[in-house]
């Protein structure tokens, strides 16, 4: 259904108040005719099959240049999973629902969801300083007057601490370092960069911290707490930091030697998980809140900072501007709109992994590449960000002003799909 507006110019006398009357009628009219077409537009509109979305898929795949990828979708009850490339290069396989991933940064969403966990429990609070858990005589760097780190400002990266702590040594596997006792030998000796909840620049060494001060809360590893309360009680198989030579022998891999797939622990908060397609339907379902997917607590998906209150805001926006940091989470679009949406991006290691929700239409995807050669066509993230849209029966985000700049994670090479730096 097509709609046409027709405005013409009214005769109008300069200094004339009753032609500035006239001019603001008719603009009036025009928007008001422009707003019924548009919401009658919108009504009009269908949205996207998964048949199509699995063509969409494919499209994207072809522009990435990616070796493998694999795309998740879950809109209510629907759920879709499918794969396009290879497993690795030449391989001549299809990867599959249970081909192995490395999630990345998106294993920052864990960290966060155990975050609000505890906190609902009264294990921590959000405004709980860092030092609380720290080993013993280890101070905690604090800011400008005295300002300590919180909880908070580790899982919204506003604590003034750096991306990494440093330079990753060479010939070490990925996501193995710092390890907890490195980061908290390194902690006492830095300087923060801002004072705690200013500012925002995206820190990996902040979210292991959270990890560790999650970990000794809960008296277990960060590894036993995620498995007890995340993979246990969603049921997922192949989500892990220490992933067994079986699971290890069906990670997908891109064109670059990435080194050893192993014991993750070190990093696990911060982007040490490994996962699949399939369990990644599980969490989708989980954060989407889809009845019968869980019976766990709300996940940790809120809004608890806007930019404009921060001095500034860096390594946030590979998938478009920010308008609201949450918890590990970032959201984008007009929060009073119909295609605002949450997201995470993660990359390294040869991935590229992206994560997108949109709450108010319990629609969501999830879509991993391994890297490849050839350089892609478009940016992974925008071309998600569209594919939710059409999903979720929603007009697509507004083109990005501010370009994401490129760091890469430690010394892992960001896949060149993901046009952005592995976080």
């Amino acid at each position: 259904m097509k709609f046409f507006v027709e405005s013409r110019l009214l005769p109008v006398v300069d200094n004339s108040v009753r032609g500035a009357a006239r001019r603001t009628a008719a603009r009036v009219v025009l928007c008001g005719m422009l707003l019924i077409a548009s919401a009658a537009w919108m009504d009009a509109q269908q949205p996207l099959s998964l048949e199509d979305a699995d063509r969409r898929g494919a499209a994207i795949f072809e522009q990435s240049g990616a070796t493998g990828m694999v795309l998740v979708v879950v809109r209510n009850r629907e759920v879709m999973m499918k794969s396009y490339g290879q497993t690795f290069p030449g391989s001549g396989a299809k990867p599959d629902a249970n081909s192995l991933i490395r999630l990345c940064s998106i294993s920052k969403v864990f960290a966060a969801d155990l975050l609000m966990e505890l906190a609902n429990e009264g294990k921590v609070a959000l405004t709980d300083p860092l030092q609380r858990f720290a080993p013993p005589k280890t101070a905690v760097p604090r800011g400008a007057g005295g300002t300590e780190i919180t909880l908070r400002d580790l899982a919204t990266h506003t604590s003034g601490l750096p991306r990494e702590v440093g330079a990753y040594p060479a010939d070490t596997p990925h996501f193995t370092f710092p390890d907890e006792a490195f980061r908290w030998t390194w902690l006492p000796k830095h300087r923060l960069l801002t004072r705690p909840g200013t500012a925002a620049l995206y820190s990996n060494v902040g979210f292991d911290l959270l990890g560790d001060a999650l970990a000794r809360a809960a008296s277990k590893t960060y590894a036993q707490l995620l498995d007890e309360r995340i993979v246990r009680p969603l049921g997922l198989r192949d989500t892990t930091m220490t992933p067994s030579r079986e699971q290890c022998a069906r990670l997908l891999s891109g064109t670059r030697d990435e080194g050893p797939c192993t014991d993750t622990q070190a990093s696990g908060a911060s982007g040490g998980v490994y996962s699949t397609s399939a369990d990644m339907a599980r969490v989708l379902q989980y954060l989407l809140h889809i009845p019968g997917a869980s019976t766990q607590v709300s996940p940790a998906i809120a809004v608890y900072l806007k930019p404009a209150q921060l001095k500034w805001v860096q390594g946030l926006s590979h998938a478009g501007d920010p308008t609201g940091i949450g918890l590990g989470w970032i959201q984008l679009g007009d929060p009073d709109g119909p295609s605002t949406l949450m997201e995470k991006t993660g990359g390294g290691a040869g991935f590229g992994t992206y994560v997108a929700l949109s709450l108010q239409r319990h629609a969501g995807i999830f879509l991993a590449v391994t890297d490849a050669k050839r350089r892609p066509h478009m940016n992974l993230f925008e071309e998600a960000n569209n594919l939710l849209a059409a999903l979720a029966n929603v007009p697509p985000l507004p083109p990005r002003v501010h370009a994401g700049r490129a760091n890469r994670k430690r010394r892992s090479r960001v896949p060149r799909p993901a046009a952005a730096p592995a976080q």
